[in-house]
């Protein structure tokens, strides 16, 4: 019997992983956490063969928690299961050592096929998320964010108001703003100055 706990901040969530897992006759869930800090604590407790972590939740995240309970635990299975999958989402991810990274909308066999290979010690990706993988691999220096978009985000590591971007770049504030939207989503951040320190760990501008 392989042993799963559940990590979504969203209880409808939760319930419906544990429907779908538990109808296969060698899995069974034995803990379910609703935030980062949650999983770590509960992961001592129940020590899971295999824990799937959401990861995007309040607080720590699932990245942050992944890191801690593998810490803990060096050997213990963490497969990301989430609707993301940006390039910085899924290199987060597996910089800190998750087993796979799936999304959410696998079918049961799937999911259950990945939960089984993880337990063996295999990694599990999403064919779309391999894929980026591969392409990044063979393409290191590619970057997640446009040519526009950079030229935005290093106006903003130099101070610039969005007003002043606007004027550099000779587009709109709202145009402005909706570029800066799209790499905080890229970069799984949430404002300028965590967006603009991300990119620069990973070297995205210059």
């Amino acid at each position: 019997m392989i042993t799963i706990m559940l990590v979504d901040d969203h209880p409808v969530v939760r319930e419906g992983l544990r429907g779908m897992l538990e109808a296969e006759p060698d899995l069974s869930v034995i803990g379910e956490a609703g935030s980062g800090d949650e999983a770590v604590a509960l992961s001592r407790v129940k020590q899971p063969d295999v824990i799937l972590m959401d990861l995007r939740m309040p607080g720590l995240d699932g990245v942050g928690a992944t890191r801690k309970i593998l810490a803990d635990r060096p050997g213990q299975r963490v497969v990301v299961l989430t609707t993301y999958e940006t390039d910085a989402d899924i290199l987060r991810a597996v910089e800190a050592g998750a087993s796979g990274y799936l999304l959410k909308d696998a079918s049961r066999t799937e999911l259950a096929g990945a939960i089984r290979a993880a337990s063996r010690g295999e990694t599990v990706l999403a064919p779309s998320v391999a894929g980026k993988l591969v392409n990044r691999v063979r393409n290191p220096t590619a970057s997640p964010l446009s040519a526009r978009e950079i030229e935005v985000l290093k106006l903003v590591a130099q101070g610039s108001t969005n007003a002043d971007i606007g004027r550099a770049l000779h587009i709109s504030e709202a145009t402005v703003k909706t570029h800066l939207l799209r790499v905080f989503g890229k970069l799984d951040v949430s404002d300028r100055t965590a967006a603009v320190t991300t990119a620069m760990r990973l070297g995205l501008l210059g």
